[in-house]
């Protein structure tokens, strides 16, 4: 019997017979690879989705986060499946070896993740905006930022979110009022209000990595000084962020 989340037959005609996605393996960055991996990721991909993410889809809806004033508190099984795609994984599936990903194409990995979309859409958020986190700091972080949340990220000890919207500017992030201000020792005070956070505060993982658009004093002239800031939720040296 076929799956109800996907049409593994569809997806293999799309990824082989129109794609030829096999063709990527003759350049070097994909060379490991064969139809046999891509194939086995995807097999891979459908047996944890719909065992650890399709089961309590509905849950989701029946039984949402709850906030007690202190802490986010979700149902277990939320917890249960991002660690069965963590330790599968699917947090670094398309991300380079040195880091500890898959190293897979593009296409193949997206192929992959579209079980979990399928399955789940609420828990693979919680992933899915940490995989967006993390290929930004491969980007563009620091090799300091890269080495201190890239790998926990991968290993699903660390999740990420985006704080880029606020109450009074929507979508307009020209208008965002958020400020960061230099501080002695070479790092930003950032003070203002976001909204939209999906997966902004859990226990999930030992760390959440915000992303947090901020406004800059005295940029120059014309420019409109808004800057992106790395906010752990606990520092490195185990404290709480402020």
């Amino acid at each position: 019997m076929g799956s109800l989340l996907l049409s593994r037959r569809d997806l293999d005609f799309l990824l082989h017979e129109w794609l030829d996605v096999t063709a990527l393996t003759e350049r070097p960055r994909y060379a490991a690879h064969d139809r046999a991996t891509f194939d086995a990721v995807l097999d891979l991909a459908e047996q944890v989705a719909t065992r650890d993410f399709a089961p309590h889809n509905r849950r989701n809806d029946t039984e949402e986060p709850t906030f007690d004033g202190t802490r986010v508190h979700l149902h277990e099984e939320v917890g249960k499946a991002l660690r069965a795609f963590a330790d599968a994984g699917f947090l670094g599936a398309g991300m380079p070896e040195e880091v500890g990903g898959m190293q897979l194409p593009a296409t193949v990995a997206q192929a992959a993740i579209a079980w979990f979309h399928a399955a789940n859409v609420g828990t693979s958020g919680y992933a899915l905006l940490t995989v967006a986190n993390a290929n930004l700091l491969l980007a563009h972080g620091t090799p300091e930022q890269v080495e201190t949340y890239v790998g926990p990220m991968l290993e699903g000890r660390c999740f990420g979110t985006m704080c880029l919207s606020e109450p009074q500017a929507g979508s307009s992030l020209a208008d965002i009022t958020t400020r960061a201000e230099p501080q002695p020792d070479g790092s930003y005070k950032v003070t203002g209000n976001k909204m939209w956070i999906s997966g902004g505060d859990h226990e999930l993982s030992e760390n959440i990595v915000h992303l947090v658009l901020a406004k800059v004093p005295g940029s120059p002239p014309g420019a409109k000084g808004i800057s992106l800031f790395l906010v752990p939720k606990v520092l490195p040296d185990g404290e709480r962020n402020d």
